[in-house]
């Protein structure tokens, strides 16, 4: 079957990269430390009944691009039938060229599906919803049968410190060759401009880590009894998604009227909400050091800004956006205290808003200890900027303020299972990037020193950063 769009050589625009792609990258198992799958699809290896059960569902990307090709609300997230809002989404595809969706779409067609002879659109809908329809059916294309075909070595998921982690305990009974663990994501504990959900979501911590919360101390006693919870689980890392970091100055007194104040849900002046996150935010840190975790930042997301959408669709909608908040003198003094403590855990931090890149990509640097290779690591281009240019500039700023060497690589941040060719993309990105550069002589053409660098970002440098984990398999 013939190749129409994603050919061997796609991305990849000489011998080099080629190369370096084939040899190096290509076949490099996947370590994915951060996703959005849902546990529970895992442990119970769900079949799909059909691509928009797999494809569409809770995914904010193609959401955002059918809301913008006029598509209406009924086939995007309202009651249309699964198959009117497929094709509703084919009917949209042909519009996305030079998004990096139209690339995925098909990346995705033709892994796991096989399907690279057509290009989708209305047209080819209906053929292609049949054909893959079927193979949803079979064993191969379940929720692991997916997982094991793409590679993957290893699967962070995203969870409450409230979750159970039943789901996880479930697959640690029933393994099947790929390693899934937990990754403590505690926003809702940051989330005091709302007392009232905050308080609902405390009767939920209270309830889990049964420690009746009265005070701070309580608070964080609770915490760090679910924090404990989620290392007997095999949890190892943890991960906030916070508009940026919080490093007030504050006294125990006044983190103890505050918390006293949004326990009687009353609101908090912006002066107390920034006192009570900077102080939340330092325990976590602590806690992570202690454990040896491995703690993730993801800084500068303005989220939910439609406020019609969100009163009528609620959260993780494609409602959200780039935001331009104050990151560099917080994060430097966040870090920086955890450092002078000497209880500074691996930390990556990734960015939405481009502006932050080389910024972000400097930072690291002032706190590397010398220790570890790439303690600190400028985390993979994320959300917004997860497509070829937003790529190739993390790349460069990686490389240009740091060592590109060091870096962890990829990952599919990503609820939908079909996301794993994202991985493809960004190996077939750096290959070119590498691949270019020793054309133009900017790098030497030694393929040992570059093809280990290559299988080094792909694979092995995730490998040994996480390898609390890694060497148990």
């Amino acid at each position: 079957m013939k190749d129409l769009f994603i050919k061997e050589d796609f991305l990849l625009s000489n011998k080099i990269a080629k190369k370096l792609y084939f040899d190096y990258a290509k076949d490099k198992p996947i370590v994915d430390y951060h996703c959005h799958l849902p546990v529970q699809e895992i442990a119970e290896n769900r079949k799909f009944e059909n691509l928009t059960q797999i494809w569409l569902d809770g995914d904010h990307y193609k959401w955002r691009a059918m809301r913008a090709n006029g598509i209406d609300e009924h086939f995007i997230t309202g009651a249309a039938s699964d198959k009117e809002k497929f094709f509703k989404w084919a009917e949209t595809v042909p519009y996305t060229i030079k998004n990096p969706l139209y690339h995925w779409t098909h990346m995705e067609l033709k892994r796991p599906f096989g399907i690279s002879d057509r290009l989708l659109n209305s047209r080819t809908a209906g053929s292609i919803w049949n054909e893959c329809n079927s193979m949803l059916q079979t064993d191969k294309f379940s929720a692991q049968g997916i997982i094991k075909q793409m590679n993957v070595d290893v699967v962070c998921t995203t969870d409450d410190p409230v979750d159970s982690l039943e789901h996880h305990q479930k697959i640690k009974e029933n393994p099947f060759g790929v390693t899934v663990i937990p990754a403590f994501r505690p926003d809702k504990a940051m989330a005091v401009e709302n007392p009232i959900e905050f308080h609902k979501w405390l009767k939920k911590l209270e309830k889990a880590s049964r420690v009746s919360i009265t005070t701070f101390d309580k608070f964080i006693e609770a915490i760090q009894k679910r924090h404990t919870y989620f290392h007997e689980n095999g949890c190892r890392l943890s991960d906030q998604g916070l508009e940026t970091a919080y490093a007030e100055t504050y006294s125990a007194r006044e983190i103890k009227s505050i918390f006293a104040k949004l326990l009687s849900k009353k609101e908090l002046n912006l002066d107390e909400i920034l006192k009570i996150k900077s102080a939340v935010m330092y325990e976590f840190g602590i806690m992570n050091y202690e454990r040896g975790w491995v703690q993730q930042f993801h800084f500068g997301a303005l989220r939910n800004i439609n406020t019609r959408k969100f009163r009528e669709l609620g959260a993780d909608k494609g409602i959200d956006s780039i935001g331009d908040f104050e990151i560099a003198i917080p994060l430097a003094k966040y870090l920086n205290r955890l450092d002078d403590e000497n209880k500074l855990a691996k930390t990556i931090i990734y960015n939405l808003n481009p502006a932050d890149n080389e910024l972000l990509a400097a930072m690291i640097g002032n706190f590397q200890d010398g220790t570890i290779p790439g303690k600190l690591q400028y985390g993979s281009a994320w959300w917004f900027l997860d497509q070829k240019s937003g790529i190739e500039r993390h790349i460069d700023a990686l490389a240009n303020m740091g060592l590109l060497s060091r870096f962890i690589g990829m990952l599919t941040d990503s609820r939908s299972f079909l996301s794993y060719p994202r991985h493809e993309y960004f190996r077939r990105i750096l290959c070119n990037v590498l691949g270019k550069e020793i054309e133009n002589g900017l790098i030497p053409n030694d393929m040992e020193l570059i093809g280990r660098m290559v299988g080094d970002i792909c694979y092995n440098n995730a490998r040994n950063y996480f390898n609390f984990w890694m060497n148990e398999k």
